[in-house]
């Protein structure tokens, strides 16, 4: 039971750091694409609540790695 827990967390884990990876890569094509600063802040905003939620997810993935290692 709990290797499943600590097997899920990874997978979250994984999806977080995806998501991040993601939430860089699209910020970095935006800077190369010499937009204006207000283009530049508006896809930084667009950006901002993808970054959260990918980091919610991984910090939630590696919060059920611990717990299965500890309760295993």
């Amino acid at each position: 039971m709990f290797e499943t827990i600590i097997w899920g967390g990874a997978a979250l884990s994984l999806i977080g750091l995806a998501g991040l990876v993601w939430c860089i890569l699209r910020l970095v094509r935006a800077r190369r694409a010499n937009l204006s600063d207000d283009a530049l802040r508006a896809a930084v905003q667009a950006v901002l609540p993808w970054n959260l939620a990918a980091l919610f997810v991984s910090v939630i993935g590696l919060m059920m790695v611990i717990v299965g290692i500890s309760l295993g």
